[in-house]
């Protein structure tokens, strides 16, 4: 396939680098493209001609999109709006990822695909700006939500908890969010598959299988990489932030064959860290 991967620095584009070598891949990331400047962008794609564009750029500042409404709509609503209608006008095929803060969290047993969105924060209601965007610019498009990333080249939670250790004997961590902790190399991969095998174009919900909550996962990194500092629990309350973090955030699958558990993805994960 020829593909254009949107996003290419970013963790998750180093990811599907990695994961699409053997395909005609082009990549693009700031400062040669900004996804904001749409005729930019375009004379880009015209160049490369590709019959897939992977979107993975993203303004994911959750506690920065409060105090910055306008970049947020802009990277995460109007520029996927514009990407999906030149990917229309070029009959081109567009993935674009999502997250799981598009639902206010209020559902214990979590999410699927159909279920109705309400966002409790900017960056959510940002997030589902660009799929209504996207959904009413093309209609050959796969619209993946997903959540808690980690992996390689780029900031995320496991490599916090680690580097937090390093410096402090106790780590207060918030055991009531709950969520699904998932490894940028399986959903490239999964990414990947939906392309290869051709399915049926619309929203899926891709994370490592299993859930649980922040405190879970520091323990299980704790366990793994035989850290030093203590554990504790905390409530969201504790922690004062901009953006209101939903409760449960659980995304459940129910089109695809289910990517493998989250604490296997982990323990991954961490061995190839040094």
């Amino acid at each position: 396939m020829k593909i254009l991967i949107l996003g290419a620095n970013g963790m998750l584009g180093h990811a599907l680098i990695n994961e699409l070598a053997n395909e005609d891949i082009f990549v693009a990331d700031l400062p040669e493209i900004d996804i904001t400047k749409t005729d930019d962008l375009k004379l880009k794609i015209k160049e490369c001609k590709p019959e897939v564009i992977i979107n993975s750029a993203a303004y994911t500042d959750v506690d920065g999109c409060e105090s910055d409404n306008e970049k947020c709509d802009l990277i995460n609503g109007k520029a996927v709006g514009d990407l999906a209608k030149i990917c229309h006008q070029l009959d081109i095929i567009l993935v674009h990822y999502s997250t799981d803060y598009i639902f206010d969290g209020n559902n214990e047993t979590g999410y699927k695909e159909e279920d109705k969105p309400s966002p409790i924060n900017s960056y959510g209601k940002s997030k589902l700006l660009g799929e209504e965007l996207l959904q009413k610019n093309n209609q050959k498009y796969y619209l993946i939500r997903t959540a808690w990333l980690f992996g390689l080249n780029g900031k995320n939670f496991v490599n916090s908890i680690i580097d937090l250790s390093k410096s402090k004997k106790q780590l207060k961590i918030v055991d009531d969010q709950f969520g699904n902790p998932t490894y940028t190399k399986d959903l490239a991969k999964a990414t990947f598959n939906l392309l290869s095998n051709k399915n049926k174009f619309g929203i899926y919900h891709l994370v490592n299988s299993g859930s649980c909550n922040r405190y879970d996962l520091a323990l299980k990194i704790k366990e793994i990489k035989l850290l030093d500092s203590e554990i504790v629990p905390a409530s969201s309350a504790e922690f004062k932030r901009p953006a209101a973090r939903p409760k449960f955030s659980k995304l459940i699958n129910t089109k695809l064959p289910s990517l493998r558990p989250w604490q296997e993805a982990v323990e991954e994960y961490l061995k190839t860290l040094k």
